[in-house]
């Protein structure tokens, strides 16, 4: 398994970097304010304006080390990479699989009915936590959940399966501004909504699930899967399908809950988000404060369920990623989704 390396994220739009030697060097307004060795990254991430050198680009690319690039909102803009490599057989068979419309519905199920026990079981740790707000409606939320999970395990067809998950997202939704334990004006939760986000709680989900979603795919390349290629989402130019069928176990238990955390704690408020073009997005500062408690939240650990070990979280794209291609090559009888406790 392939160590979890570090993520250089660069959010300051005055930024330049250029390789130095054998490490990408930061400056700002011509000042250096940093430098990283090449081996010590496993990606870097650049949002709106900042520069970057092709020299260093290509250098990158060469030691594998991924450029992504977003725009000051966290929308993918681009991604470069080195030559592509990979297992061709295992690529074969996950192509083959997807072309198969029983064998694509056969793993889908996998995601959403994981997804689906995810989000009851996130539910259920806070109606434990703070009874009072289980006759707010939760509880109801679990059942219906509960019964979303047979519903999708009898799913005949994949736009069943998508819309049995789209309703299940949308109840989950219904009660997650219960979840929310801090009263302050501007953080209310009207329900989910993107493109663009119109509060600050959905601004930090949309924006962290872009940062999850990477990762998987990133994970995907490095056992050599193709990351576009999919399942449950179709496939479309440019999107990495098979790393947003692969999130969907993880958005409750690793995002969402994390988001929480975030306003539960006063990490981050109204006054952390801006209103742009209709939307809200984070401020400089609460951008960049927010991805240092990021990287600190994916240096947790956790008991995989699967493997029955200690592993970091940020580890989990890279293991989850792994073990579907060895379900893929036959090594494993089923793909092992992460079922929450």
């Amino acid at each position: 398994m392939r160590h979890l390396l570090n993520v250089l994220y660069v959010t300051n739009p005055d930024a330049y970097l250029h390789k130095h030697d054998d490490a990408i060097e930061v400056k700002v307004n011509n000042k250096r304010v940093m430098s990283v060795p090449f081996h010590l990254l496993e990606g870097v991430v650049l949002f709106g304006h900042v520069g970057c050198s092709a020299s260093l680009m290509a250098a990158c690319a060469v030691r594998g080390v991924r450029v992504v690039i977003l725009d000051e909102r966290a929308r993918f803009q681009a991604r470069v990479e080195g030559p592509i490599s990979g297992n061709v057989l295992l690529r074969r068979e996950q192509y083959r699989r997807a072309m198969s419309p029983d064998a694509c519905l056969d793993i889908a199920k996998r995601f959403v009915i994981a997804k689906i026990h995810n989000s009851r079981v996130v539910l259920q740790h806070f109606g434990r936590d703070y009874p009072e707000i289980k006759s707010a409606g939760i509880d109801d939320a679990i059942d219906m959940l509960f019964e979303a999970i047979g519903s999708a395990k009898s799913a005949s067809s994949l736009d069943e399966l998508r819309g049995i998950e789209g309703d299940a997202a949308r109840m989950y939704f219904s009660v997650f501004n219960l979840l929310l334990r801090v009263h302050e004006d501007g953080l209310e939760f009207p329900g989910r909504t993107r493109r663009p986000p119109t509060d600050p709680v959905n601004a930090a989900l949309s924006f962290f699930y872009t940062l999850a979603s990477r990762d998987l795919a990133s994970g995907c390349e490095t056992v050599g899967l193709d990351p576009q290629m999919g399942y449950l989402h179709a496939c479309r130019p440019g999107r990495s399908s098979l790393a947003l069928d692969l999130v969907e176990e993880l958005r409750a238990p690793y995002v969402d809950r994390f988001v929480l955390s975030l306003f539960n704690r006063k990490q981050l408020g109204a006054a952390d988000f801006v209103r742009q073009d209709q939307g809200v997005f984070f401020n400089k500062q609460a951008l960049k404060k927010s991805i240092g408690l990021w990287q600190e939240k994916k240096r947790e650990t956790m008991r995989h369920p699967f493997l029955d070990e200690k592993v970091e979280l940020g580890l989990l794209p890279f293991i989850q990623a792994q073990l579907f291609a060895r379900y893929l090559r036959g090594d494993l009888d089923d793909y092992p989704a992460i079922l929450w406790r």
